[in-house]
């Protein structure tokens, strides 16, 4: 059970400190959905530190699990929010946003899994 704790957590963690990073460096594909969802740049950077929190809160949850299991739950919420954003403006290409999802989803299962619900 560790194994798939461990594995599951480094990868969302590091799919979504990526993330973050390409929201940091001004990265071409986050500015062009922010465009296509009409969010404004200006929330790019703000965005990128709530994707980071939650990958520094993972890799945290090694040693306080309940940190790791609150940035995934946080990681939730962020793509959960991300989905209304895509459904308010009417665009139904999903499944990007279906991959980061279900990362901290499974994520935050694995962990109360294998620590228990507190």
């Amino acid at each position: 059970m560790f194994a798939i704790y461990l594995v599951v957590t480094l990868l969302t963690s590091a799919i979504n400190g990526l993330a973050a990073i390409a929201n940091f460096s001004g990265h071409e594909y986050p500015k062009s959905q922010a465009d296509k969802l009409r969010v404004p740049r200006s929330w790019m950077r703000p965005l990128g530190a709530l994707l980071a929190a939650g990958a520094l809160g993972l890799l945290a949850g090694f040693a306080v699990p309940v940190l790791g299991a609150l940035a995934a739950a946080g990681l939730v919420l962020y793509f959960l929010g991300a989905l209304w954003a895509h459904l308010r403006v009417r665009d139904y290409q999903l499944g990007p946003w279906a991959a980061f999802f279900c990362l901290p989803v499974a994520a935050l299962a694995v962990s109360l899994a294998y620590h228990g619900p507190w």
